[in-house]
């Protein structure tokens, strides 16, 4: 290892990051205030012996390759990690980490005030004052869907699920939930999938993105659901067909969807942006000053720990 080993970020960090990464190397940040195109990606990195890289980034071994044989960590800025190829990564030796845990409040947050949007048609009601259209109170006016004694389900139960169903007991909701197996520690019932869609009022993603997980909610899914039930998406886009959702919403198969993530990021179906039904936000999951902060320090953290020796904080294994 250098005395100071090239840090290569993909993308701004905050400062408090930066002044970890710097006190064990040489930090080298992009300039470029957009994701890096695959080739850039590769010259970038060129000599780094570690990599702090965003969920935009696809670290795969070209990349390892691209780095060199110095190259001992990658640490990707955020939970999932569907973007690194961890296995290509490990056959070189290469440690990958993730930032869990700090980010499962603000996601929560986000996640149940998207319900909240969609249910309550607030995006329609801020619309319709911002064109100063005319308005007058009545009993029937922009009428949404009430929370208290109806159902959740939460697919995925892990720290972002449960700060979820926590949030949603607060409103009287009683929460169901799929998985891989069942929570003995957790207070609500553990249903399959199919089960899931049929009894919820409201659905919830929070599922990692995976083989098995990609386009989990397509046609028939969204079939199964209730004609009355909102789907809410902020964990990876492409566990939602997206195509499939815009069908089913036009049918009126569903009542509505609420997504921070999308299929094809920052493209988003067209049709979903012509309906009024569905409220979108552009990935903004984690986005408070506190949790960004956060979350980079985390990586930092696990950048410094492999490049001085130490175990990683928060290790990503295949």
């Amino acid at each position: 290892m250098p005395d100071r080993p090239l840090i290569a970020v993909t993308r701004w960090i905050p400062d408090d990051a930066v002044k970890v990464l710097a006190d064990v190397g040489e930090v080298r940040v992009s300039e470029l205030d957009r994701p890096l195109t695959p080739e850039e990606l590769r010259s970038f990195v060129a000599g780094a012996s570690a990599i702090v890289s965003m969920l935009h980034d696809r670290i795969d071994a070209s990349v390892a390759e691209a780095a060199g044989p110095q190259l001992a960590v990658v640490a990707n800025v955020a939970v999932g990690y569907d973007n690194v190829d961890v296995p290509a990564l490990a056959a070189r030796e290469v440690t990958v980490t993730n930032t869990p845990g700090v980010l499962t409040d603000a996601t929560a947050d986000l996640a149940f005030g998207l319900l909240l949007a969609v249910t309550r048609r607030l995006g329609e009601g801020e619309r319709l004052l911002r064109a100063r259209q005319p308005w007058s109170f009545h009993l029937g006016f922009l009428l949404g869907s009430g929370l208290q004694g109806k159902t959740l389900g939460i697919v995925g139960l892990g720290q972002i699920g449960r700060a979820m169903a926590t949030r949603a007991a607060a409103f009287g909701l009683r929460s169901v939930y799929s998985g891989r197996s069942a929570k003995p520690d957790f207070d609500g019932e553990f249903v399959p999938f199919d089960e899931l869609l049929r009894r919820s009022d409201f659905v919830s993603l929070h599922c990692p993105l995976t083989p098995e997980t990609r386009h989990l909610i397509d046609a028939t899914a969204l079939r199964a659901m209730k004609r009355t039930a909102y789907l809410v998406n902020t964990t990876r886009g492409p566990v939602v067909d997206e195509a499939a959702l815009a069908d089913a919403l036009e049918a009126g198969e569903i009542a509505g969807a609420a997504l921070d993530v999308f299929e094809r990021e920052p493209e988003v179906e067209p049709r979903l942006l012509e309906r009024d039904d569905v409220v979108v936000m552009p990935h903004l999951g984690s986005a408070t000053v506190e949790t960004r902060t956060a979350m980079a320090v985390l990586a930092a953290r696990n950048v410094t720990s492999v490049l001085t020796g130490e175990a990683p904080l928060t290790e990503v294994l295949c």
